[in-house]
């Protein structure tokens, strides 16, 4: 790819796996902030990588990605809060080995009752992602702050 094409957006990427890739997004991100974490992971290949928080290891397989959420969760039990994750500027890239690299930029919208609003953090989330059929999963997943860049 040159630099003409990602500066014209040509990235080798067709409308529709862009497109699947999107709603792939829309229906992982609607299983995380509803607390389905098995449907969650089950986005991810068996053997794929997590990395959410700054400095902490990544959470490797679904078993290990279900465990890892139910930990981070735990702070908000006794807490009516409700968290939606906002995906938008994702760039898809070919890699060489048929995946495909995701470059996403991240709000995390965090609610309680009668309070307004809260947008922390602000993320670039970096995956790998796989695409076999009409399914689309996530080989590796690495988050990066933007407050702590």
């Amino acid at each position: 790819m040159t630099d003409s094409d990602q500066a014209t957006g040509n990235t080798g990427v067709s409308t529709d796996l862009y497109t699947r890739v999107q709603q792939f997004y829309a229906r992982q991100m609607q299983a995380l902030d509803g607390g389905r974490f098995e449907d969650y992971a089950a986005t991810f290949t068996k053997d794929g990588t997590f990395q959410h928080s700054p400095g902490a290891e990544p959470a490797v397989g679904r078993d290990g990605i279900v465990a890892e959420l139910i930990e981070f969760h735990k702070r908000f039990d006794g807490d009516p809060v409700q968290r939606r994750h906002w995906f938008n500027h994702v760039v898809l890239e070919p890699l060489d080995d048929g995946s495909l690299r995701s470059t996403v930029y991240a709000l995390v919208v965090t609610t309680r009752p009668g309070g307004k609003p809260l947008i922390a953090p602000s993320c670039v989330v970096n995956d790998v992602l796989e695409v076999e059929g009409g399914a689309v999963l996530t080989r590796s997943r690495q988050i990066d702050h933007d407050q702590l860049v």
